[in-house]
């Protein structure tokens, strides 16, 4: 035998101390785990906080997109809402599925030019 045990024994680890190498194993995965935070994450929790807020705001007038469907809100209420998507046709449709909130319709008619005065 070339080694004896006791000297092999007594050797010390290649990766001791306070970070072992237990420890550094997950350190790319910590590294990958922030990342996919701060750039899907965060962003996308922001634009959905801000969804909310556009639908909470959301008065008669306003554009909104449901479902890939255009419209102009013609009344609100507590849950649903109904939208104008052509004259004379109306749906209701829950608030949560409104997609998003385009701009006021204040100042503008139906098709989207400006009202002259």
């Amino acid at each position: 035998m070339l080694i004896s045990p006791a000297y092999a024994q007594t050797a010390a680890s290649p990766a001791g101390g306070l970070f072992g190498p237990n420890v550094l194993q997950f350190a790319p995965l910590v590294l990958i785990f922030a990342v996919f935070y701060f750039l899907v994450i965060r962003p996308q929790q922001a634009q959905q906080k801000k969804l909310r807020q556009a639908i909470a705001a959301m008065k008669r007038g306003d554009r909104v997109v449901v479902s890939g469907i255009l419209g102009q809100v013609a009344k609100v209420g507590e849950a649903t809402a109904e939208i104008e998507i052509a004259p004379g046709v109306k749906i209701e449709v829950q608030r949560e599925s409104i997609t998003s909130v385009v701009a006021s319709g204040k100042g503008k008619d139906k098709d989207g030019a400006a009202k002259e005065k």
